[in-house]
């Protein structure tokens, strides 16, 4: 089938909904910790149900720590095209600063052509760092090693001969880049944007459209960066580009079951990454403001439907992704909340959107 392509101002049947996932590792049912292994064969299961039940796009996070299984997510969506039919599948981020970008370009040629047109990368810095002393590069690059392998990236998009050359990569001259594409624009591709307006900038000088992460606080704190996004566009001449956005969340049959199904495995998630950055423990007062006014979209279908198509309309986004896998929360329960949100938070959205 022809894979969905998301149009700048999209109507509600038009708007892109998705999940996303990092391939968090989770307890097992008897309360242990599951394998990398078989956390990779569930997010296999999770993509097929998602895709059986008519969710639009998955995307699974490059990471490189013992939290997350999803050090090769091309690996995993390879299998995951051979589960399914119509699902765009993507990765949210592909770290493209400590990758090649001829390499990563390969990888989602291939992955295009396997899926019959439904592979799209998002590219990103990372805000984890583990992959860059693991391959190499230094971190005091980590702006420019980004903003060179972009330049090289958006060059390979138009899948003609390639002339380039950068500080941090052997140069190219006339070299072709194989497989072809059948997509007119090359690879589909989005770029992670964490909030800075000089990323949003970014983002419209190559062409690439934006994927804002918004993991925390007030969605219509970051309506200035898509203001920002769209007047960029118009000083450039750049045709109208959509705008993604990405947040956490989990659905559950109440908004009281909810929370609770999610509260411990966010703090223990929270808390372990907190304590490698220097942040204060997070506590339940936290987490309920941000399910209740914030970026954490938990609660029952209707109520995490409402936060979704308020966010839509107040960012006038073309796609959201939810980011379904929480920390530790068992497989069981990622597959029930991709249900609801398959079959109830995703006809809402679009029902609210239309009145």
């Amino acid at each position: 089938m022809t894979a969905l392509q998301a149009v700048p101002g999209a109507g509600p049947d038009e708007l892109i909904l998705g999940l996303d996932t990092f391939g968090d590792v989770t307890e097992t049912p008897e309360g242990g910790r599951a394998s990398h292994a078989q956390v990779l064969r569930d997010v296999v299961e999770q993509a097929a149900l998602a895709d059986r039940l008519g969710v639009d796009a998955i995307t699974l996070g490059e990471h490189h720590r013992d939290d997350f299984a999803l050090s090769a997510p091309e690996i995993a969506l390879a299998a995951i095209a051979g589960r399914t039919e119509r699902i765009l599948l993507g990765t949210g981020v592909t770290v493209l600063s400590s990758d090649d970008p001829v390499r990563v370009y390969e990888r989602f040629a291939t992955l295009d052509a396997v899926s019959s047109g439904r592979a799209e990368v998002i590219l990103g810095r990372g805000s984890f760092t583990e992959s860059f002393p693991l391959f190499g590069y230094r971190l005091e690059d980590y702006d420019t090693l980004f903003s060179e392998k972009l330049d090289l990236f958006a060059k390979l998009r138009h899948e003609g001969p390639v002339t380039w050359s950068g500080r941090h990569r052997s140069p190219l001259v006339e070299q072709e880049v194989y497989p072809k594409t059948e997509q007119e624009s090359g690879v589909r591709a989005w770029i992670g944007v964490g909030g800075s307006p000089q990323s949003v900038l970014r983002t419209v000088q190559v062409g690439i459209p934006m994927m804002l992460a918004i993991i925390g606080g007030d969605p219509a704190r970051f309506a200035p960066f898509a203001q920002l996004y769209r007047q960029t566009q118009s000083e450039l001449g750049r045709a109208p580009m959509p705008l993604g956005v990405h947040s956490p969340g989990h659905v559950a049959e109440t908004d009281e079951a909810a929370r609770d199904q999610l509260w411990p495995h966010f703090e223990a998630n929270r808390n372990r990454i907190g304590a490698e950055r220097g942040w204060p423990a997070t506590s339940r007062a936290e987490f309920e403001r941000e399910a209740s006014a914030g970026s954490l979209y938990v609660g029952s279908p209707e109520t995490v439907a409402q936060r979704i198509a308020s966010t839509v309309r107040t960012l006038g986004a073309d796609r959201f992704d939810l980011k379904y896998a929480n920390g530790t929360m068992p497989h069981e329960q990622l597959m029930s909340s991709i249900e609801l949100y398959a079959t109830r938070v995703i006809p809402r959205v679009r029902e609210l959107l239309r009145g």
